[in-house]
């Protein structure tokens, strides 16, 4: 939970200030170094996120299905090891995108159609074929990363609700499922929307569309992961009431 709010916050922090800014002050703009910077940012913290959501639905897992081995399996040392390979993996998968982004020719004009520098939005500027489609490439590669990922939990999922289900008591059915289907119900709304952005044909992009989808993707679930889950806190509901 610790590294999951800390990839929210980079979220957050690397898109919404300077949407926050130009709003306010009524510009548009972005340096070529900034959106560089910011590009990096937000693939790292997003790419990081979504590892990190992996491993806590594997946390569940071993929760619910292997309670037993869960001091064996899911120690310390494992979890360190785990947030650390989640850490590595975003920093490698933003190094890449904004490495490639950044050395294509930028024929088209200077201006996304987005709050944020997104990648679509940057390829959409692009006039390098070979380029471009190295990036696709790159895309392709992520998107079959992101998909073995959610694979997984789905998986893990079935095996989750197939343990709950042999619960005899309903409280302890509903403990189990309110505290997976919150996780489930935000990386489902994460992969479907962060796919759709980045992978739909152009036929059917519009202004509007890619700005719902960017939203959804890129500020709703770093919004609501500390709102679902330090709720469940009960401590926390607490001081809130007092």
């Amino acid at each position: 939970l610790l590294h999951l709010s800390l990839t929210d916050l980079g979220c957050i922090c690397t898109t919404v200030p300077k949407a926050m800014h130009n709003s306010l002050w009524g510009t548009t703009t972005i340096s070529y170094t900034g959106c560089a910077a910011q590009l990096f940012f937000f693939a790292f913290f997003m790419s990081a996120e979504y590892f990190l959501l992996t491993i806590m639905c594997y946390d569940r897992y071993v929760a619910i299905c292997k309670p037993l081995h869960y001091g064996t399996l899911l120690g310390s040392r494992a979890c360190a090891h785990m947030a650390a390979a989640a850490w590595a993996s975003g920093f490698l998968n933003a190094l890449l995108h904004t490495a490639n982004i950044f050395s294509l020719p930028l024929c088209q004009g200077n201006a996304l159609g987005q709050f944020f520098c997104e990648i679509p939005q940057i390829l959409k500027l692009s006039c390098s074929h070979s380029g471009y489609l190295r990036e696709i490439g790159l895309i392709m590669v992520s998107g079959c990363l992101c998909f073995g990922c959610f694979i997984f939990i789905v998986f893990s999922y079935v095996q989750i609700f197939r343990a709950v289900l042999r619960i005899p008591s309903q409280q302890g059915r509903n403990k189990a499922f309110s505290t997976c289907l919150p996780h489930l119900a935000m990386v489902s709304l994460f992969v479907s929307t962060i796919i759709l952005a980045h992978l739909k044909p152009p036929s059917i992009s519009s202004p509007s569309l890619d700005l719902a989808l960017s939203v959804l993707y890129s500020v709703v679930p770093p919004t609501m992961n500390p709102l679902i889950y330090s709720l469940r806190n009960q401590q926390l509901r607490d001081a809130i009431r007092k």
